[in-house]
Formats: structure tokens, C-alpha cells, sequence
């Protein structure tokens, strides 16, 4: 009796022994017209064999690999593809740049920081003044938002200077007042749900004596 145990490993076990058997017999065939005929029939069943993967871009690429790697990349057939070596799967994937996180005001959002550098490379004017009041005011409102209830125009200026890298200068204007922005957060949303979830609507009627 053979234990797998005594066996080789298989390279790809989705596709079982057999298919690694036929893998091993294409190797072993002299005639290269031959050879790439039998590699040809292991592509057509390891194909039958996931009829999901056609749904997959490149489907025949992919079965095309992996019969190299079935071979150890020791098969020598006329592939359609670039043949694969050891190296082509070892490669590491390119390092994936994350955000700053030592960046302040990041409750303003990229929206704002992407208006703050277009209205630093306009002309000086009034397209620029007062795309440059509207940030100001959309900050406003950010941040009454998410922090305070009120909030010096002063510390927006501030702000807005320090996003634009100094470029941007606002002062002796006013703002939008603050009742216009001033919104319940969602916390205090949660606490008013949680205040009123044990009342119970009063139904009684009023009857006059």
C-alpha cells in the first residue's frame, strides 16, 4: 500500500495527483511537437477542472502558470505566455504609502485641503477672495461640527493660514454666524435617543370635571 506520506508533494493540490501525473509524463516526452501537444491537452483539463476561473481576467494565462509551477518550471513547451520563473512569484508588492498621521486638522477632510491648494495658485482677485471666504466659512462649519458650539473667527484664520503654508491670509472680515452651523453632534444624537427610549407616549385623555 502507497501512503501519500512516501509521495512527492504536489505543487498545486486543487488539482489533484493525476493532473501532477500527466504533469510529470509531459516532462518526460524526447519530442518537443509532442510535448507541447500534451501540454496543451493539461491546459484544456486543468481548464474543465475550474470552470470558475473563467470568469477571472487573463483565465488562460493563469493556467499557463500554473503548469509551470506543476513542473517546477522544469517544463520546456512553446507557451503563448512569458514563462515564469521562481522569481516571477517571489517578488514583493510595492510598498502602499498611508496617510500622515501626524497631520493636524485632519477633521477638515481632503476636500478642503484639495480647495486650499487650488485657491493658492489662482490670481489674485475677487474669484480668489471669495473663494477664499467660502473655505473659510465651509471650515467654520467643519468645525462647529465636530468640536465646540462656538468658535473664534480668529482660530479659523489661523487654521487657514496654516493649511495654505502661509499663502492665505484672512482678517478683519467676519464669518458666518455661528447659529447657522450649529448642529447636535452625533453623540449628543445618541444621548437625546437614549434619554427618550424609556418614555412612553402619553395616551391618557383629559377629562373635564
Amino acid at each position: 500500500m502507497e501512503y501519500n506520506t512516501a509521495r512527492s508533494d504536489l505543487k498545486i493540490p486543487e488539482y489533484g495527483r493525476n493532473v501532477q501525473r500527466m504533469v510529470d509524463h509531459c516532462m518526460s516526452i524526447a519530442d518537443r511537437n509532442q510535448r507541447n501537444k500534451v501540454a496543451q491537452s493539461i491546459i484544456d483539463v486543468i481548464g474543465n477542472l475550474n470552470p470558475h476561473l473563467r470568469d477571472v481576467p487573463d483565465f488562460k494565462h493563469k493556467l499557463w502558470d500554473h503548469l509551470f509551477i506543476m513542473s517546477n518550471f522544469r517544463l520546456d513547451v512553446d507557451s503563448p505566455y512569458p514563462i515564469p520563473t521562481p522569481s516571477t512569484f517571489e517578488s514583493k508588492p510595492e510598498r502602499v504609502p498611508y496617510p500622515d498621521k501626524n497631520d493636524k486638522y485632519r477633521h477638515y477632510g481632503h476636500i478642503i485641503r484639495k480647495m486650499v491648494t487650488y485657491a493658492v495658485q489662482l490670481e489674485d482677485g475677487p474669484l480668489k477672495e471669495g473663494l477664499i471666504l467660502s473655505i473659510a466659512n465651509q471650515m467654520k462649519k467643519s468645525y462647529l461640527m465636530w468640536n465646540k458650539d462656538t468658535v473664534d473667527d480668529a482660530v479659523i484664520f489661523q487654521e487657514l493660514k496654516y493649511l495654505s503654508k502661509g499663502e492665505l491670509v484672512l482678517s478683519d472680515v467676519e464669518l458666518a454666524s455661528n447659529h447657522q452651523y450649529r448642529q447636535q453632534s452625533p453623540h449628543q444624537n445618541h444621548q437625546n435617543r437614549n434619554r427618550n427610549k424609556g418614555r412612553k407616549p402619553n395616551n391618557r385623555k383629559k377629562y373635564k370635571k
